[in-house]
């Protein structure tokens, strides 16, 4: 809801700049045309006075008029008469100003000036949308002491907010919204002085220190409207003993205090004081908790009552039992439990008649849906992601004015009844992710002629339309992935040409595009045909898109070159296809992209210079074909690039050093290709938003730069299977990410915007490794895999101490290098381990015993080393295969077959305990003789030898001595 009233305003906006530009066509068709306000004065005559006009020219003064919509505001002979300016309006009695719209224009202020108070006979005041940068609202805004109207909302104020405000007593509507001022707070100091308002909106202003607010706004005997909107308003404290006692208004009417932090059930008893009056309650995203009490029946003349976005558990039966009027009712969102159809007999029998829309999504409520045909009124039903069951019943079907049914990700069954097709008005339909089946026939749509939305996705549903059927409805938003509606493409989508969004991915058709597809997708922004069997795409044709759409056309058919009709796409997904040849073609038309993927197809060839070309893409995957050559340097110039994948290909060469000005990258596979060189150290210094690195399977050589160490936001870091040298990096403890349990997004996803576009656009990284012994693809959950393989190349050395502060890392692949020395005693630590293999090196010592303290450890490989002693004893180690030790002969003690003896167990565990543990049965020992030397030699000496004891007393007298003179001198010296 917060987001929809972001769009209201963006829409505010955008109609003040229609009007700027009706102006100006009206400015340019009649010069001398007073726009926007009547004026009688007759030819010839200049009712305006000369000091209100110096008056407004100075405050013209302090604005910045781009457009110059003020043009008609000047000294000249022909303008004299202000009263004829733009945004001016005169009284027709007195000829006095009494009113200054300008909050329809887009200007600019820099100062107001004084010179204003000359207007003493105004009462309109609306400076709403002027951009004043920060520019303290003056004093003397208060002195204009006839106002009745002050407007000064997304002006842009800031400072501290004058409270001679509190001066404007015949102020009827205050408007301070989308503002940046300092002291409003102190509400109660100027707010009960305005005892004339009706209208009070300060949203956005930070009131969160401001406990008795409520009490202070109940102050206004006339108030009608109050909007206090993301203001972080506290829980309210009510002193019934004056709260209820005030000259508080009795004809309040409109209430919204929704986004703040009004957590305490007490703002309903206040509300209860406005039984007759209220209409309009918003208390949308406020954590209210527990049970919506009963005094809401009390609000009898209640039409709107928003309570969604809390945590409210529960309803009162009688709460809703008197609301006669209500029209509209939100309420979801929030954690209500229970039968649905128990809910529905709480609504009282008169709010049959008058329910237009009923919101009550994402709780958890279960059951069956009852009969609503007595709902005569209900136009907009939203029950999406609760538990309900069961088939939809046909008693929708008599719902006459329904409009809008959501009715997704539950877990109804059965078929769709063909009652829903008596819905004449319906116009919003969604049934997504539950478990219908059976076929949906025409007859389904029969009355349907409004409808707009119709999303049947996620289902086991099956299409069934007769080749010339002719929907009687024109669709904008079309979901119907899953359903199966093949073999042929459906042509019922010929007759739906004023679409936005299409989806029929899944669908069962194997056929080819026909020709007249492309031509009803004109002003599409998504299309999806995914997952079927496409099999042409008519790749002479073109097409023109006007929105630059989202294209995904992934696993399907399509042969032959990159089809030249989706030239105008900015985000196409064709992998898994059998396309062919050079990619070269995209150089010529496909300058608009901003997402490509490529993927598992049959392209070759080498990559073309013209990528360079491509300004804003932003993902580039062309893994798992046959490219060659080297990697062109132009690749580089993509500066906005966040996603790089070019895995399984022929690449030959060193990565090209122009790659290091990509510095927004965060997902680099270069994986199973023939690259060479070493591992270039600018990975570490210039890309080091990196989340991503798969360099494995690859000619890499060299060490492994200490440069690397830099990348801090890693979490997937693969150079296996290369010709790696040399030791592991001490300063892998910097990697920060990895250094941290949890706080990690369960996928690693981004969203961009072209300038010439309105939507955004976003996706999710994938990535395809080596997990447990299987390759595996990673996408939902890409973002909570934490690892390092350095597996399969010629490290030495002993493995860092440091690599045990990577607390996050889930899986440490160590295996086929050369390395040595004793596996570090804390390996413990890395309690978020589950996969841990460090076979086939040289590595020798006791296994530690804190090893078997990871719990959560279900794969070790720690065969072929050196390794001997005991196997510790936990609930990990014993149970995984003996192979997972084999190649180290000198371990003993299960799972292996040869059993350590006495002696070597006694000496194992005692040197483990040594090396491993801080406190020991020596540690105590020592303990007990320190205290015995430290205690008795000195305090022993004192109470035997009287002369040593006499000795220290004189000793202690002397200091006292010396310290207070010390204190005196100084303290005289400081006198």
């Amino acid at each position: 809801m917060e987001g929809d009233r972001i769009r209201i305003r963006c829409l505010n906006k955008l109609f003040r700049a229609l009007i700027v530009v009706f102006t100006l066509l009206q400015c340019a068709v009649n010069p001398s045309l007073s726009l926007g306000f009547k004026n009688i004065s007759s030819e010839g005559v200049v009712r305006c006075f000369e000091r209100e006009r110096e008056a407004l020219l100075a405050f013209k003064h302090g604005l910045v008029d781009h457009y110059h919509l003020l043009s008609s505001w000047g000294r000249e002979e022909h303008k004299q008469d202000c009263c004829k300016w733009v945004g001016v309006h005169c009284s027709n009695r007195t000829n006095h100003v009494t009113q200054l719209h300008l909050g329809w224009y887009s200007l600019q202020g820099k100062m107001m000036s004084p010179k204003l108070l000359e207007l003493q006979h105004l009462k309109y005041l609306d400076l709403s949308s002027i951009n004043f940068n920060g520019t303290r609202l003056p004093y003397f805004i208060g002195s204009l002491s006839n106002l009745r109207h002050l407007d000064l909302s997304d002006a842009s104020f800031g400072g501290r907010f004058p409270s001679q405000v509190g001066n404007l007593t015949h102020l009827q509507y205050l408007d301070l919204t989308w503002n940046d001022f300092n002291g409003v707070e102190n509400l109660n100091s100027w707010l009960p002085r305005l005892s004339s308002l009706t209208y009070l909106d300060l949203s956005s202003t930070n009131l969160s220190n401001v406990h008795d607010w409520l009490e202070t706004v109940s102050k206004l005997p006339k108030l009608t409207n109050l909007t206090l909107w993301g203001c972080g308003l506290p829980s309210p404290v009510i002193h019934s003993s004056t709260l209820f006692n005030i000259n508080s208004s009795k004809s309040l009417a409109h209430v919204d205090l929704s986004n703040n932090q009004c957590t305490s059930p007490s703002i309903y008893l206040w509300l209860s004081n406005y039984n007759a009056s209220l209409v309009h309650l918003d208390l949308f995203n406020n954590s209210l908790t527990g049970l919506i009490p009963s005094v809401l029946e009390n609000l009898t003349s209640l039409v709107y009552l928003d309570l969604s976005y809390n945590k409210i558990d529960a309803v009162n039966p009688h709460s809703f039992s008197s609301l006669c009027s209500l029209q509209e009712l939100y309420l979801g969102n929030n954690s209500l439990s229970g039968q649905f159809s128990e809910f529905v007999q709480m609504l009282s029998t008169c709010v049959h008649n008058s329910l237009e829309s009923l919101y009550l999504f994402n709780n958890h409520l279960f059951g069956s849906i009852p009969n609503l045909s007595h709902f005569s009124s209900l136009k907009v039903l939203s029950l999406f992601r609760n538990q309900l069951s069961g088939t939809i019943p046909e008693s929708i079907g008599q719902l006459s004015n329904l409009q809008q049914i959501d009715l997704s990700m539950n877990a109804l069954e059965g078929v769709v009844s063909e009652s829903i097709g008596q819905l004449s008005n319906l116009e919003y339909m969604d049934l997504s992710m539950n478990a219908l089946e059976g076929v949906v026939s025409e007859s389904h749509f029969s009355n349907l002629s409004r409808l707009t939305y119709l999303d049947l996705s996620s289902n086991l549903l099956v299409l069934n339309f007769s080749s010339n059927w002719v929907p009687p409805f024109k669709l904008r938003y079309i979901y119907l992935g899953s359903c199966k509606m093949g073999p042929y493409f459906p042509k019922w989508l010929q007759t739906q040409n004023e679409y936005s969004y299409l989806d029929i991915s899944d669908a069962g058709i194997v056929d080819i595009l026909p020709s007249w597809f492309w031509d009803t997708t004109r002003d599409v922004t998504f299309i999806s045909l995914s997952n079927n069997q496409i099999g042409e795409m008519f790749a002479n044709s073109t097409m023109n898109f006007t929105n630059y759409p989202i294209v995904q056309l992934s696993s399907n058919q399509i042969e032959g070159p990159i089809p030249s009709t989706l030239s105008h796409a900015s985000y196409l997904d064709l992998s898994n296809n059998n396309i062919s040849g050079s990619i070269s073609i995209l150089c010529e038309a496909y300058r608009s992209l901003m997402f490509l993927n490529l993927s598992s197809n049959n392209l070759s060839g080498e990559l073309p210079e013209c990528l360079t070309h491509f300004d804003h893409l932003v993902m580039l995957d062309l893994s798992y074909n046959a490219f060659s050559g080297k990697i062109p340097s132009t690749v580089g110039s993509l500066y906005q690039m966040e996603t790089l994948k070019l895995r399984s290909n022929r690449f030959i060469g060193e990565l090209p050093s122009s790659f290091k000005s990509c510095t927004n990258l965060k997902v680099i596979d270069v994986g199973y290709n023939e690259l060479s060189g070493p591992i270039p150290k600018w990975l570490g210094v210039s890309i080091q938003k990196l989340v991503v690195l798969m360099l494995s399977s690859n000619h890499f050589n060299g060490s492994m730069p200490s440069e690397l160490c830099r990348l801090t936001n890693i979490q997937n870091l693969d150079v296996s299977a290369n010709n790696i040298s040399g030791t592991i990096p001490k300063c892998l403890s910097n990697f920060t990410v990895l250094a941290q349990k949890g706080n990690s997004s369960r996928t690693i996803h981004h969203s961009y915007q072209r300038e010439d576009t309105s939507y955004m656009i976003g996706y999710m990284d994938d990535a395809t490794f080596i997990w447990k012994g299987r390759m595996y693809s990673y996408k939902n959950t890409l973002g909570l895999v934490k690892r390092i393989d350095f597996s399969r190349n010629r490290l030495t050395g002993q493995i860092p101490i440091e690599i045990t502060y990577l607390v996050g890392l889930i899986s440490l692949n160590l295996s086929r290098n050369g390395l040595t020395g004793e596996l570090p005693a804390k390996i413990g630590k890395l309690q978020e381990l589950e996969i841990l293999d460090l076979s086939r090196n040289q590595m020798d010592g006791k296994i530690p015993t804190s090893l078997a303290r990871i719990d959560r450890l279900s794969v070790l490989d720690l065969s072929y080393n050196n390794f001997i002693g005991k196997i510790p004893t936990g609930t990990q180690l014993q149970s995984f295969d003996p192979s997972n030790y084999a190649g180290n002969p000198q371990l003993c003690g299960p799972p292996l077959q040869n059993m350590c003896d006495d002696q070597q167990v006694t000496v194992i565990s005692s040197n483990e305990e040594e090396k491993d543990e801080l406190i020991t049965w020596g540690f105590y020992v020592s303990m007990a003789l320190g205290f015995i030397v430290g205690f008795w030699g000195v305090c022993g000496s004192l109470i035997f030898i009287k002369q040593w004891r006499y000795s220290y007393i004189r000793f202690l007298n002397v200091l006292d001595d010396w310290l207070y003179v010390r204190v005196i001198s100084i303290k005289r010296h400081f006198n």
